[in-house]
């Protein structure tokens, strides 16, 4: 995408956001209202508790993470791994971004296997914001670092 300098990618932990909650949610690229069916339906499907990283796993996760821009020829600008949800702040590499998400969810869970966690630990998707200026990327960046405190 020409004149992208990079991009904020977000996804979160299994089942602690989940489509209809009151906080809203991003379905595509629409943000969208709480819809209490739906969060129920959602409920209803899920096939274990919801994930909530431990102190631990986050730094596992943020470890593992950290070292995937390398492999892909990506600069890392900003990273928070939070209890449900993961903030990546990276530079725009001619790759689908799907791919360079897979990458990063792979290396998350790929660590917290090896230490014996078992089940989902992602949910399915992600959502992406576009900088297409250098303040826009500022923005995200510090969005990101203030996550860290």
């Amino acid at each position: 995408m020409p004149g992208t300098l990079g991009y904020l990618i977000t996804w979160t932990t299994y089942g602690t956001w989940l489509q209809g909650d009151e906080r809203g949610y991003v379905k595509g690229e629409k943000i969208c209202c709480s819809n209490e069916a739906l969060l129920q339906s959602n409920k209803r499907s899920m096939v274990q508790n919801p994930v909530f990283l431990s102190e631990n796993q986050r730094k596992i996760i943020h470890q593992a993470i950290a070292k995937e821009p390398k492999r892909l020829e990506q600069k890392l600008f900003a990273l928070s791994v939070q209890q449900n949800h993961i903030h990546i702040v990276a530079e725009y590499i001619n790759r689908p971004i799907g791919r360079i998400v897979a990458y990063y969810k792979k290396a998350g869970r790929l660590a917290l296997k090896a230490g014996g966690h078992s089940g989902r630990l992602w949910t399915a998707g992600y959502d992406k914001r576009f900088c297409f200026d250098r303040a826009a990327l500022d923005q995200k960046i510090k969005y990101v670092l203030c996550h860290n405190k």
